[in-house]
Parts: C-alpha cells; structure tokens; sequence
C-alpha cells in the first residue's frame, strides 16, 4: 500500500502565483527521489453547499477571494520512509520559504 499525505495551505491571494512557482519547483525535485509516485496540487475553485445535494445541481463556482485562497497538495509514495526522505530533501533545499 502506498503512503499518501495531504496539506492544506491557505495562500495570501497576493502570493498564489509564487507559491504555484514554489509547487512546481517542489515537484521537479521530488520526481526523480526513490519511491515518488504523485504529487497534485488542487486549488479550490468551487464551494457544495446543502441545497444543491438535494437537487443534484453542479458546484458553484467560488467568484470573490475575500483572505485567502485555499489549495490542497496530494502526495504519495511507496513508503513512509521514502516520504521522510524526500520530506527531509524538500526542508534542505528550500521548502522552509514556503513554511515560514
């Protein structure tokens, strides 16, 4: 079974093109590490609210950032050993910008 990490991250609405720059940097290194399956990066776009359960309508469409804008980043290796590695890798190089 695969080891699989999610992260959400909410991003200044004035940052999101460099932290997309950032993901892409991040995925270029991740890609050649032992073990590196996938890496995803999701940036919500669209908002479920009850009503449209009920009547099966579609997802509507998230039209005004008011703080931040949220993104989820899926992540999966063979192993969690290999994820720490990788991990590890990613805080060396220059993941910290991204954390602080």
């Amino acid at each position: 079974m695969t080891f699989t990490e999610i992260c959400i991250y909410q991003v200044k609405l004035q940052k999101t093109e460099e932290f997309e720059a950032q993901m892409l940097k991040a995925k270029k290194l991740l890609e050649p590490q032992k073990g590196f399956w996938l890496l995803r990066l999701i940036k919500r776009g669209y908002r479920i609210d009850l009503e449209q359960i009920r009547e099966g309508l579609p997802p509507l469409e998230i039209k005004r950032i008011v703080k931040n804008v949220k993104y989820m980043l899926d992540w999966e290796f063979d192993t969690k050993e290999n994820n720490g590695a990788a991990q590890k890798n990613l805080y060396n190089s220059y993941w910290t910008s991204i954390l602080c």
